[in-house]
């Protein structure tokens, strides 16, 4: 099983119809979309979270209950729901605003000890460490899955909007990466830490970092690979990478570091590129996750 710690929230998308402009609702967050993606692609899911006890906060914690095997979804008195509007440029990349100011998310429950003895792999999210009891709920939360067991995974997924001073955000970010075994970093996420940061200082950690349309690159104890993805006609790049990073995460389910090979890697990254390309097709980070049928019959596995 994998467990998702973070952020749930609802994706504002924008569109512009006959002069019109509005907002479609759809449930999103980050670590949210991995865990709906993993149980997408065959793999039991558990999540963990917090949204107000609001509109908004009620329909995503009742989404939750039918899109993860597990959802564990506390709803705040005093604290509203985080909202991301998304609008698309014409190549369906986006831009996010937030409005997330002390919002439920970032007070979040500690994981039981007995939830975290059923996972293989913790996954943690990262908005969180824009607020300090974030980061130590973080930094904690990894520990005490270590001390479990368990692998623990970090989608770095910076924010320009939540993290307005970037130098701080790398050092926060660091301090996280520390204490992960599985890292996904965005090529731009890539090009701030630095390859010399990245090869060296993450040189026990698996990284996988996402390309776009050119697919993705994986490193790990001095191997690295570059994987191309599969064509599609892009409608919507929300969710992609996580979709991405669900499809790595189901893969390596219940894989040990020592069956980390060369091999398996490329198979693991070719599967999750397929998982992030197909999800582009149409709009929306959850809804637009494909099946696994679908996957592995586009990724030649059938």
């Amino acid at each position: 099983m994998i467990l998702c710690v973070g952020e749930i929230l609802a994706d504002m998308i924008g569109k512009n119809e006959n002069g019109v402009f509005s907002y479609e609702r759809r449930a999103g967050g980050a670590p949210f979309n991995v865990a709906c993606g993993v149980k997408k692609f065959g793999v039991k899911s558990a999540f963990w979270g917090s949204v107000g006890n609001d509109i908004i906060g009620r329909f995503l914690a009742d989404f939750a209950k039918n899109h993860v095997d597990e959802a564990y979804v506390a709803l705040n008195e005093t604290h509203n729901t985080t909202l991301a509007f998304v609008e698309l440029d014409e190549r369906g990349d986006r831009s996010f605003c937030f409005y997330r100011k002390d919002t439920a998310d970032t007070y979040l429950e500690a994981v039981p000890f007995s939830l975290l003895e059923r996972a293989n792999i913790v996954h943690i999210g990262s908005l969180m460490l824009s607020e300090k009891r974030g980061a130590e709920y973080a930094v904690g939360l990894a520990k005490k899955a270590h001390e479990a067991g368990k692998l623990v995974s970090f989608d770095v997924n910076y924010r320009e909007d939540i993290f307005p001073d970037r130098e701080e955000a790398v050092v926060l970010y660091k301090t996280m990466l520390e204490v992960a075994d599985v890292v996904k970093l965005s090529e731009e996420e890539y090009t701030a830490f630095g390859q010399e940061y990245v090869q060296k200082a993450l040189k026990e950690k698996l990284v996988c970092v996402t390309l776009g349309e050119k697919g993705c690159k994986w490193l790990y104890r001095g191997e690295s690979n570059a994987l191309p993805t599969i064509p599609v006609k892009t409608v919507d790049t929300t969710g992609a990478g996580d979709a991405f990073y669900a499809g790595a995460l189901s893969r390596l389910d219940g894989l040990s570091k020592a069956e980390w090979t060369g091999e398996t890697l490329n198979k693991v990254f070719a599967f999750a590129n397929v998982c992030g390309a197909l999800t582009t097709r149409s709009r929306g980070a959850i809804d637009a996750l494909p099946s696994l049928e679908e996957v592995t019959s586009s990724a030649g596995l059938d």
